[in-house]
């Protein structure tokens, strides 16, 4: 058999791509953290960032400004967030279980599909916030204005209002 020029090319591209791939599949990805990541945990400032998917579990951000920063399925898990300012924030679908999140600024943040599991929520402000679709089991809530079932915390309570007597039902006695 003749060994071509064009044989010994594909050869050694078929070989190229074999190495790659054994060595792209065999190896986790170590990216280095994006610029704005890096400002974030050398100054605790960072308004307006995007840290869209950023791995952040763990951090410790105690009183962070991320203001109006993307954190799209950004991974918080267990990220001490005391005094953070998280105010028009993008949340959804973040990873904050077993985060502390206590002094807290998110108004306006949105938090839906966040997983806030196992998480502390203490004295947060959440006016303005979506929480459509969080996961809240076992979240530890005192002192935070959070809503269940659709009606907002600050809604005025129905007062003074008697029902028709065929509109309800009453046992006898």
């Amino acid at each position: 058999m003749v060994v071509t020029e064009e044989m010994v090319m594909l050869r050694r591209l078929f070989t190229a791509i074999v190495l790659v791939a054994s060595v792209a599949i065999g190896l986790p990805a170590q990216a280095e953290p994006s610029a704005d990541v890096q400002k974030l945990l050398s100054t605790g400032e960072c308004y307006g960032c995007n840290l869209q998917g950023a791995d952040l579990s763990g951090a410790h951000l105690i009183g962070a400004d991320l203001r109006n920063a993307d954190l799209r399925g950004a991974n918080l898990k267990e990220a001490n967030l005391e005094g953070a300012d998280l105010q028009g924030a993008d949340l959804r679908q973040a990873n904050l279980k077993e985060a502390f999140l206590n002094s807290t600024e998110l108004n306006n943040a949105d938090l839906t599909y966040a997983n806030l599991s196992n998480a502390v929520l203490y004295s947060a402000q959440v006016e303005g916030a979506t929480l459509i679709g969080a996961n809240l089991n076992g979240t530890d809530i005192f002192n935070t204005p959070v809503g269940i079932g659709g009606q907002s915390p600050d809604a005025p309570e129905v007062q003074d209002y008697e029902l028709p007597e065929d509109d309800y039902y009453a046992p006898e006695e």
